[in-house]
């Protein structure tokens, strides 16, 4: 009896470390991103200079937008790449690529300094990043799908958006830090990089953490892996669930970017709250995410993960609207920070389901390279260009609550994405756990 419970403690603490393990790469990405997101104006001071603050930070979310073009390249290379020689290996290759992003964009001087070459270098580094991202992801949810124990699919693979809010909430935390610590004209000037140096300094850690990661079992089983040439003719053969399974994704990718990434800006320069309050709501956010993933997860395992995808997808169509228009009619710390964890709520339960869905609709043998072009095309077309065509819908409609209706619209494209993956109850691949 004994016996059987320390063996029981030793297979929990083991996936529990191969969790972490995996999940330390999504850590550093989100990390970034949101940095980029939330010292936006900075940067386009630094590396956008243009005649009015509307052009260079539109100038600033393009560049950041562009990375998710970068995307689906990404997820079709190095995604065939993952399925051919391992998850392990594969994912050790995506986390050099994106370190080389990161050090780029934190150590490249300003336009002042070194004119058009530094905009260039921060677009290049934009563009190591996206191109990553485009199978980390992937990568990271499909090994978690692997190591699933029976039934729980959904709370391992929730997993891999729950790590990202750590790095919300440390960013976050930073972010308040030299806000309190600093003046204005400091951050200007230099004070927006320490974070960026701070994710250099851990990027060494968690290489030593990654490379210890094992290969899965499911991987080292399976006798065949797929050329080059057999990846892309499935993915020819699986367009539509490729196509449908970037519309499913669509609402998390555009939920996620529009209360993490584009806050920030939206609290200071649409609604004019202050910095700290942005940065609290933010925080607030990312531990609001970080518990509700898991629950979506979980909830996914037990009821199903069409129920929960659609009835998410619907309640966001129906109030999100409602609930920026009460915000903008008034705005405050309180209304945001009300208004922001709804959303969360949103994000949290619907990915919670979404990542394990992607995964168990996509051909086994080109598992990651689906899940990360599928994701890829989602954050390319939705998510990545949310804090750009935010600005957008606001100064063209005067409206402050205008970015709403493009949460909606991904809320639609989900919805529908959502009935046709599980219109053929009786597909294998579409069944829950």
């Amino acid at each position: 009896m004994m016996k059987t419970t320390i063996e029981t403690s030793r297979k929990k603490g083991s996936k529990l470390g191969a969790i972490l393990r995996v999940t330390s790469g999504n850590f550093l990405e989100q990390f970034d991103f949101f940095l980029f997101g939330f010292y936006a104006t900075y940067i386009s001071r630094t590396f956008f200079p243009a005649t009015s603050e509307f052009a260079s930070l539109m100038m600033t979310f393009a560049v950041f937008g562009s990375g998710f073009l970068m995307r689906p390249l990404g997820a079709i290379i190095l995604g065939a790449y993952i399925d051919k020689v391992g998850r392990r290996k594969g994912l050790i290759v995506t986390l050099s690529i994106m370190a080389a992003g990161t050090v780029l964009i934190a150590l490249v001087p300003g336009y002042a300094s070194i004119g058009i070459a530094a905009p260039v270098l921060v677009l290049l580094g934009r563009l190591l990043q996206g191109f990553s991202a485009g199978a980390e992801m992937g990568g990271v949810s499909v090994y978690l799908a692997e190591i699933a124990t029976p039934g729980r699919t959904g709370f391992y693979t929730s997993w891999q958006s729950a790590s990202q809010q750590v790095a919300i909430i440390l960013a976050a935390a930073l972010g308040y830090s030299i806000n309190a610590f600093m003046e204005t004209s400091e951050i200007a000037a230099w004070g927006w990089r320490i974070p960026f140096f701070i994710g250099c300094v851990i990027i060494p850690f968690i290489f030593v953490i990654r490379r210890s990661l094992e290969e899965t079992e499911a991987f080292k089983a399976r006798r065949h892996h797929p050329s080059a040439s057999e990846v892309f003719r499935s993915m020819r053969e699986n367009w539509r669930t490729v196509l449908a399974g970037g519309l499913l994704a669509s609402m998390t990718t555009t939920t996620f970017y529009l209360i993490t990434v584009y806050t920030p800006t939206f609290g200071r320069t649409v609604l004019n709250l202050s910095t700290t309050d942005s940065l609290v709501v933010t925080l607030f956010v990312g531990l609001s995410n970080f518990i509700w993933l898991p629950i979506g997860g979980a909830l996914s395992d037990k009821i199903g993960r069409r129920p929960l995808l659609l009835g998410i997808s619907l309640l966001c169509m129906l109030t999100a609207y409602p609930a920026m228009h009460w915000l903008a009619e008034a705005a405050s710390f309180e209304r945001l920070l009300i208004v922001l964890l709804y959303f969360s709520f949103f994000f949290g339960l619907y990915n919670g389901a979404m990542v394990a869905a992607l995964t168990e609709v996509m051909p086994q043998n080109v598992r990651v390279v689906g899940f990360s072009l599928a994701f890829s095309l989602a954050t390319a077309l939705f998510g990545g260009f949310t804090p750009a065509i935010s600005t957008i819908l606001v100064q063209a409609t005067g409206d402050k609550a205008s970015p709403a209706f493009w949460l909606m619209f991904a809320a639609f494209c989900g919805f529908c994405a959502t009935m046709a993956l599980y219109r053929q109850q009786k597909a294998p691949v579409l069944n829950v756990a």
